[in-house]
């Protein structure tokens, strides 16, 4: 079996030349600075998610509107624990975490939406879900084995958002599709 360790002395020996960048090492195989941006533009993307789901948990009415904003709650409070983990990520990285409100709409992969009507908040959420879903995959096959620790992150949030799809889907399936003030 062919050796793959570098030897103990040299690891040793550059982590303490080295120590002011924190977990990033020699063996770090990504673009830091692409990667801290990607970070957060899917921060971005994040926050307009969770502004977006509190407007439709605190606008919606109508018929089946108390199970929806139920629902709608508490992805809010799942897209700010994506967000919070990404910030979180991008520290650990030396980087800064960007939440300047001018610029989120423009960073976000996903839109702000202020539906009225039930259905359009469900479907617009459902779209937002479908972007962040298609984005991350690309991210995560992008990072590939260069960082893997961001790598699980973006998995992490992939599979929690494939699981709001599916929510959002199961509620567009079990609520009228009529235009009578739902």
């Amino acid at each position: 079996m062919a050796e793959f360790l570098t030897d103990i002395e040299t690891l040793r020996s550059r982590a303490r030349k080295e120590i002011e960048k924190g977990p990033v090492t020699d063996a770090y195989g990504a673009d830091l600075q692409r990667v801290i941006q990607v970070l957060n533009e899917a921060l971005a993307t994040e926050i307009v998610c969770t502004l977006r789901y509190k407007r439709h948990y605190f606008t919606a009415t109508g018929l089946y509107s108390e199970p929806v904003a139920a629902e709608f709650l508490e992805h809010a409070q799942e897209e700010q624990a994506h967000a919070d983990k990404l910030a979180q990520r991008i520290v650990q990285l030396g980087g800064e975490p960007d939440f300047d409100p001018d610029t989120l709409t423009k960073r976000s992969h996903a839109e702000y939406d202020a539906s009225l009507g039930l259905i359009d908040m469900i479907k617009e959420d459902l779209v937002a879900e479908r972007v962040a879903i298609a984005s991350y995959t690309e991210i995560a096959q992008w990072l590939g084995n260069g960082d893997p620790t961001t790598r699980r992150v973006f998995e992490e949030l992939l599979a929690q958002e494939e699981e709001h799809a599916a929510d959002l889907r199961g509620l567009l399936e079990r609520i009228p599709q009529e235009k009578s003030g739902l």
